[in-house]
């Protein structure tokens, strides 16, 4: 806890402030209440409801009058946040080498692959699977979260006793503002592709977005990077570190040269220094050789020798990504967070190089974002699986029938191996029974996300745990029968 003196000198209020939100719900008794103006909402209008839930001063923009409670005034109180909750936290990111990863696809497995190659002892991690330390597992509702929370995450991670923080960096966190305060030791790019154009408005500016990752890189920092990817060059003109790159080719700092997909594990050939380096990765798909390739240069440059890392990749495991479940079945369920076209292709070009007949998909798109990619998703899912379910995604305010509508408005004409199920559990069950010996059930777009976002509410739903529920229902349907 700090005074109100001690965040904002020669203010007069010697208030003690417990913590911050901006958020008037989740206000309680001590905090400061910040007025961000959000996508949809302005919190200088919630006011009255921070005070009510005991807010002990307010941070504004606006001119407000108030008798009951400090105020202070700044120009624009979004700027402000991150600046402001560092200093609360006492700068907890100057106290850890930051690592941060931005990509399109793959952020969430290269986060995890660097804490696992670390030691989640030392190095934290925050992103879409939530955030993690140590035997610490904890929620977190963004892929970056907003400041008031960014900062309190990693402040636990140095009461945790980390040294490093692993995190994914999304474009809509640097387009917000939430990590304009931070400058990182280490920076990666896995790939780029189109996706949030709602957000950005154009391609280019969603690329802007993701490579001011790099230009808030520190001048000693690392800045590692895809030579593979069609945007190389434009990453490397923005790096402000030492670039060093992976890839194919042998200009390449870790070149990959060889790999053998198998239905368990990846054989893999890495270059470093003129030395061969042969592993066996449990984590499938060519994108998880990049994927690796990629943590294993930023784990090298946090400090990490390479026998320390070689020893701990027989112990990757990214919750939610290419998780093929324990049904005890003669078909497989596979549940992984793919959600844009260049994902979605690579995982079912990945799935088809398998042992199976059929594969099948259940798949949706979440309301309030990018509209454009939706067609897109319908025709890759249809041209590379046997058949496809669409279905609920987060629609939010959006009507999920709508949704649907718009991720097949391209394949009315010319196919017809899909179908509609708007209930998510429902499509899941479907798609569990329709499976026959060697079928493949992928369900996507959630990996272990425990939440549904409706119109009105917010509801738990793990698309593992309803897999599992529908292969039960299934088993004991037949069984019934038999």
């Amino acid at each position: 806890m700090k005074t109100l003196e001690e965040l904002y000198p020669g203010i007069g209020f010697d208030v003690m402030i417990k913590g911050i939100k901006i958020n008037s719900q989740e206000v309680e008794k001590g905090d400061l209440f910040v007025c961000t103006k959000g996508v949809t909402a302005d919190r200088h209008d919630f006011i009255q409801d921070a005070k009510k839930n005991g807010a002990a001063a307010l941070v504004v923009s606006r001119d407000i009058w108030d008798n009951d409670i400090p105020v202070i005034k700044v120009p624009d109180t979004n700027r402000e946040l991150p600046y402001l909750c560092q200093k609360f936290y006492d700068y907890p990111d100057q106290k850890m080498k930051m690592i941060g990863v931005t990509g399109t696809d793959g952020k969430t497995s290269t986060t995890t692959i660097i804490q696992t190659l670390i030691g989640s002892d030392t190095c934290g991690y925050i992103g879409t699977n939530g955030r993690s330390c140590a035997k610490f597992q904890g929620d977190n509702p963004n892929t970056t979260p907003d400041a008031q929370n960014l900062y309190l995450y990693l402040d636990e991670f140095v009461r945790f006793g980390c040294h490093y923080t692993a995190m994914e960096a999304s474009s809509e966190a640097f387009f917000r503002g939430r990590l304009q305060a931070m400058r990182f030791d280490i920076s990666a790019i896995t790939n780029v592709t189109s996706e949030h154009l709602n957000i950005h408005g154009s391609f280019e500016n969603y690329l802007a977005s993701k490579l001011m990752l790099f230009q808030q890189t520190k001048s000693d920092g690392y800045c590692i990077l895809n030579r593979d990817d069609p945007y190389f060059t434009q990453a490397q003109a923005a790096c402000n570190g030492k670039v060093l790159t992976y890839g194919m080719g042998d200009n390449n700092d870790l070149q990959i040269v060889h790999f053998d997909i198998f239905s368990d594990h990846t054989n893999i050939q890495f270059r470093y220094q003129k030395k061969d380096f042969s592993v066996e990765s449990p984590l499938m798909g060519d994108f998880n050789v990049y994927n690796l390739a990629c943590a294993i240069l930023c784990t090298l440059c946090a400090g990490i020798n390479m026998d320390t890392i070689l020893k701990r990749i027989p112990q990757l495991s990214v919750s939610g990504r290419l998780e093929i479940l324990k049904t005890n079945t003669p078909y497989f369920v596979m549940v992984d967070y793919a959600h844009t076209p260049n994902g979605i292709s690579k995982l079912l070009n990945f799935v088809h190089t398998l042992d199976i007949k059929k594969s099948i998909v259940v798949i949706g798109q979440a309301g309030e974002r990018d509209p454009y990619k939706r067609p897109k998703v319908g025709n890759v899912v249809v041209e590379n699986a046997s058949y496809a379910i669409f279905t609920y995604e987060d629609p939010r305010s959006e009507d999920p029938a709508a949704i649907c509508e718009d991720i097949i408005a391209e394949l009315k004409d010319n196919h017809s191996n899909y179908e509609i199920i708007i209930d998510r559990r429902e499509a899941i069950q479907k798609a569990i029974d329709m499976a026959e010996a060697n079928d493949m059930v992928l369900i996507l777009g959630k990996g272990n996300e425990t939440y549904e976002k409706l119109k009105d509410k917010t509801i738990y739903f793990n698309d593992i745990e309803e897999a599992y529920q529908a292969v039960a229902n299934r088993k004991i349907r037949e069984e019934n029968q038999s």
